[in-house]
C-alpha cells in the first residue's frame, strides 16, 4: 500500500491539476462574461438594425455543422467543432457583434467546451438575427375525393361495396 500511496497517486493528483486549473481559468472567464450579459443585450437592441445584414452575411458563408450549432448550440457539438467554432466567432468579432470579442478570446485559450455558456449566450443572440429555416415539407399525399354514389332508382338495392380502410 506504501507504493501506491507514494508513487501512483501523486501521478493521478498531478494529471489531474492540470486540467483543474484550466477549468478554474475558464470558469472565472465565464463568471465575468456571465456579469456583463445586461450589458452585451442593451448593445444588441441598439445596433439591431446594422448588425442583421453582417450577421446573415457571416451565417450564409460559415460551414453547415456550424451553421447546426448556431441554431441549436450544444456542447458536444462546441468541442467536436470548436476549431470551426473558434472561426465562426473570430467573424463575429470581425463584424463587432456585442460580446464575442471577449467569447473569442476565452474561446481560444480555454476551448470551446470549457466556455459552452458564453459561446452558446452568443449563438442564441446571433441567431434571432437569422430568418427563419425553410424546412423542407414531404409533398402530401393528394386527398381522395370521394363521389357520391347514385342509387338506381328501383326500389331494390344493390349492395354498396364499403371503401378500403387506410
Amino acid at each position: 500500500m506504501g507504493y501506491w500511496n507514494s508513487k501512483v497517486v501523486p501521478k493521478f493528483k498531478k494529471l489531474f491539476e492540470k486540467n483543474s486549473a484550466k477549468k478554474a481559468a475558464a470558469a472565472e472567464a465565464t463568471k465575468t462574461f456571465d456579469e456583463s450579459k445586461e450589458t452585451i443585450n442593451k448593445e444588441i437592441e441598439e445596433k439591431k438594425t446594422e448588425l442583421q445584414p453582417k450577421v446573415v452575411e457571416t451565417y450564409e458563408a460559415t460551414s453547415a455543422e456550424v451553421k447546426a450549432l448556431v441554431r441549436d448550440p450544444k456542447v458536444a457539438g462546441l468541442k467536436k467543432n470548436s476549431a470551426a467554432v473558434q472561426k465562426y466567432l473570430e467573424e463575429l468579432v470581425k463584424i463587432e457583434f456585442p460580446g464575442s470579442k471577449a467569447v473569442s478570446e476565452a474561446s481560444s485559450s480555454f476551448g470551446a467546451g470549457y466556455v459552452a455558456g458564453p459561446v452558446t449566450f452568443i449563438f442564441e443572440k446571433v441567431s434571432v438575427f437569422l430568418p427563419e429555416e425553410k424546412k423542407e415539407e414531404a409533398t402530401p399525399a393528394p386527398a381522395v375525393v370521394e363521389t357520391p354514389v347514385k342509387e338506381p332508382e328501383t326500389t331494390t338495392t344493390a349492395p354498396v361495396a364499403e371503401p378500403p380502410k387506410p
